[in-house]
């Protein structure tokens, strides 16, 4: 006999108003369940209305929206229910954590202030009992030192500590309900998994619902019971998570399962959603590289120290990176993994002296880029880029894609003229998949993806031999992901450019890296190649960033 139902949405259907009369529909008739004491993931890619659907049950969408069809909490109609009833349930019975703790929590107010204002507002407690309570939340949740916590403002904590606070303040009224939305997607892999088990923990000893959002299946089959699969508004498919892994009958949720890189075997390119639709398969093997290409960037030594403050007048030296040696050959990738805190992403900004080195060597060209003065630097730049983790905080909102890619080459005086220029910007474009259109436009008329194609080419209009990407498609959802891995592939083997990889995703650095360095404490604990890290990993902290991989439902491993 299956669980009474705590949610039922019903023929759901949110659509915008755009002015001038227009109309942007999101979701389209949407219906499915949610039981008592049950995970029910909602997977899609970006766009597909996975998140429109969750946050329509409290109507936490904008003034602009439209809604229709039935969301029944317990019964009653949450579409006809005033708004102070809908004030009264949030956060009382339906919680909601979301996917970047840093924007859901105040940066002025201590963690204590914020776990406060929901114990006052919902249960009425006061004085003792709030501080008492408090702690025993942040207890619960995983957070060492509860008591001296509670005084640390967001700034203090690490990612996955800030989401440990965001849970915490979600239970803090123990609700029926729980509405995660995509709440490890900035995490590295083992502090995913921590906060995986934890949900799983915690719904399980408050004999809560859980409602998750994901657009990675992998991850989805490893906590829900069942699961629903949208795109473009609508659902696709649903059931039981394991009829879902095992024998999938849609071919959007065939193809959502194998776009993902996997940790077996490596192919030449990554097939997306649209090749696994059209049933096109892979083209075999990836393209051998030059064992004897030359070496375009040494580093040696590389050390990086920054200096905290300690009381009232002392001060601490902190290691965040200490003697990292490597060579990267033309063409090649070197992949640097680790978790966050491991001093990937330092090590990669120090290299291009974004950050000042406290000692080592940066040979590029037979010169030390560490000892160059600001105009050989500034000349050396150009020839070495960097593409970041957030394509919508890299792109100058102001400026169009055109005027973003011509103003580089005029600093660096790259061709002729503004008309040879943007005739280059508008070749780059089609190099990275974007049709002349894209000119005149600006970043907020694009998708993730498309804004870390525009990155990319950025990068490109001002002919680099080496390319340091921090993270570059950690943000992307796994069928955009897949795409700009592709193209990173073809510019590598049209262009030859050498790439400083950095991410916290093992199967996305085999799929892309040559030899992989792996980072803990600042240091390089192991250092080979992809293939025989991950076939045979020698140190146990690599052994544990490999075991923390979703590896998707269990039965279906």
């Amino acid at each position: 006999m299956s669980a009474p139902s705590l949610l039922s949405i019903q023929d759901l259907r949110v659509a915008f108003r755009m002015g001038r009369g227009q109309r942007a529909e999101a979701v389209k008739g949407v219906s499915f369940d949610v039981p008592e004491n049950t995970t029910v993931a909602l997977v899609g890619e970006s766009g597909s209305g996975k998140s429109v659907t969750a946050m329509s049950v409290l109507n936490l969408l904008p003034d602009n929206a439209e809604r229709s069809g039935r969301v029944l909490w317990r019964g009653r109609d949450l579409l006809q229910a005033p708004l102070r009833e809908l004030q009264g349930l949030r956060g009382k019975e339906i919680a909601c954590v979301f996917q970047d703790p840093m924007s859901s929590l105040n940066p002025v107010f201590s963690v204590g202030q914020q776990l406060a204002e929901p114990l006052r507002k919902h249960l009425g407690l006061r004085g003792a009992q709030v501080r008492q309570r408090a702690e025993a939340l942040l207890a619960e949740v995983g957070i060492p030192e509860p008591a001296r916590r509670l005084k640390s403002y967001p700034h203090e904590l690490s990612g996955g500590q800030q989401q440990r606070v965001m849970i915490a303040m979600a239970l803090a009224c123990e609700p029926r309900l729980l509405i995660a939305d995509e709440p490890t997607t900035a995490l590295d892999v083992t502090i995913q998994r921590q906060i995986i088990e934890l949900l799983a923990k915690l719904k399980a000893q408050h004999r809560m619902s859980l409602l998750f959002i994901s657009h990675d299946l992998g991850l989805v089959g490893e906590i829900a019971d069942q699961v629903v699969v949208m795109r473009h508004g609508q659902v696709r498919e649903q059931g039981p998570v394991d009829r879902i892994f095992s024998a999938p009958q849609d071919a959007y949720t065939k193809a959502l399962l194998a776009c993902r890189p996997s940790l077996e075997g490596n192919p030449r390119r990554l097939l997306v959603i649209d090749d696994h639709i059209a049933g096109r398969q892979d083209e075999g093997a990836p393209k051998a590289k030059d064992p004897a290409a030359p070496v375009v960037l040494e580093v040696r030594s590389l050390a990086k120290s920054f200096w905290l403050r300690e009381g009232l007048f002392g001060r601490r030296e902190f290691k965040a990176v200490q003697d990292v040696n490597f060579k990267l050959k033309r063409g090649h990738t070197l992949g640097v993994v680790g978790e966050s805190g491991s001093g990937k992403t330092t090590m990669g900004l120090t290299l291009l002296r974004l950050h000042e080195p406290t000692s080592g060597e940066v040979i590029f060209d037979g010169k030390n880029l560490l000892a160059l003065s600001d105009r050989e630097r500034l000349a050396m730049r150009r020839r070495i880029q960097i593409v970041f983790q957030n394509p919508y905080a890299s792109l100058n909102p102001r400026f169009t894609i055109g005027q973003t890619l011509v103003e580089p080459m005029a600093i660096h005086g790259i061709g002729a003229d503004t008309a040879e220029r943007e005739r280059r910007a508008r070749a780059l474009l089609e190099k990275v998949g974007l049709d002349g259109r894209a000119f005149g436009k600006y970043p907020h008329e694009f998708s993730g993806g498309q804004r870390q194609r525009v990155a990319i080419a950025r990068c490109l209009t001002l002919e680099p031999e080496v390319l340091v990407l921090d993270e570059a498609v950690s943000a992307l959802d796994v069928s955009v992901q897949a795409q700009v891995l592709n193209l990173l592939k073809d510019l590598q083997d049209e262009l030859g450019l050498a790439y400083v990889f950095i991410s916290h995703d093992l199967a996305v650095v085999r799929f892309i890296s040559d030899e992989v360095l792996v980072m803990k404490d600042g240091q390089v604990v192991e250092q080979a190649s992809a293939e025989q890290i991950l076939a045979a990993p020698r140190e146990a902290y690599t052994q544990r960033l490999l075991a923390a991989i979703p590896r998707g439902y269990r039965a279906a491993v």
